[in-house]
């Protein structure tokens, strides 16, 4: 016996293409979309931001197809993924030099006070963040990973630990929060040539949260693009109001002669009447 989808032509086996699961090349080629439009003017650094973090959040076609919808992007379907050379640095491995070497430390306290790590610090295999009334701030953008895997345990007591990463690593929280909050938004698949990032831990009325940022060269490099872009625009502008100055002073000079062509030939008819 037929059934309906298939007397309908339809079959229950094909996926929706809007399900299918996206690959980490297609996450790099949205992500590579939206930083060119960031580039040109297209976006502001807010709504980039939150795309970026969408982007290399998403599992399937559906959920990148709309992040670059309204953007000049041939076709509405998930474009082909990118080359290892056009993707960038993280996809042609950049990761491989920021792997191995001696740990920088591997634990931070921070009671009543604060503690950092950043920069081009090496994070260890495991490390221990403890935040007891104060706050603490790990920042992965810039650092180096003793391994591939490396675990972030975070304990926050009335107190607070933000975890910083690049949107290309690859991150996975899986800490509890215990009438406080532990962020799991932070969780997203990255470059698989890179480390693998697991924040675990508990909150007790206290946070942990994980954050998607860009490294300080991509944002100021945005930066100086946005502000060269302004100034193009500016001198555009400018350009466009002095050719505007230009042709009404033309205007006014024509209507200017053709009034004295006017006039020159009034009078010419009046002294022929008079003649």
């Amino acid at each position: 016996m037929t059934s309906a989808g298939s007397s309908q032509g339809t079959s229950p086996d094909l996926p929706d293409p809007a399900g299918m699961r996206a690959s980490d090349a297609e996450r790099e080629r949205i992500a590579e979309i939206l930083r060119e439009a960031v580039a040109e003017g297209r976006l502001d650094m807010e709504e980039f931001e939150e795309r970026l973090g969408a982007a290399y959040a998403a599992r399937t076609h559906g959920q990148l197809e709309p992040l670059v919808r309204d953007l000049p992007v041939p076709g509405t379907a998930v474009p082909a993924p990118l080359s290892a050379e056009a993707a960038g640095p993280a996809v042609r491995g950049g990761w491989a030099g920021r792997i191995g070497g001696a740990p920088t430390s591997k634990w931070a306290v921070a009671i009543m006070g604060g503690f950092q790590r950043k920069g081009t610090w090496t994070a260890p295999r495991a490390f221990t963040a403890i935040a007891l009334m104060g706050g603490g701030e790990i920042d992965l953008r810039e650092a180096r990973f003793e391994d591939r895997e490396v675990v972030i345990r975070c304990f926050a007591l009335m107190g607070g630990v933000q975890i910083i990463v690049p949107p290309d690593l690859d991150t996975h929280v899986g800490g509890i929060g215990l009438m406080g909050g532990f962020d799991h938004t932070g969780s997203a698949d990255g470059d698989p040539t890179g480390p693998r990032v697991t924040v675990t831990g508990l909150a007790v009325f206290g946070g942990v949260s994980v954050e998607r940022k860009l490294r300080k060269e991509e944002h100021k490099r945005l930066k100086q693009e946005r502000r060269r872009l302004k100034a193009e625009r500016r001198e555009l502008l400018r350009a466009e109001r002095r050719e505007l100055r230009g042709a009404r002073r033309e205007e006014r000079e024509t209507r200017r002669e053709d009034r004295e062509a006017r006039r020159l030939s009034l009078e010419k008819d009046i002294r022929d009447d008079q003649g």
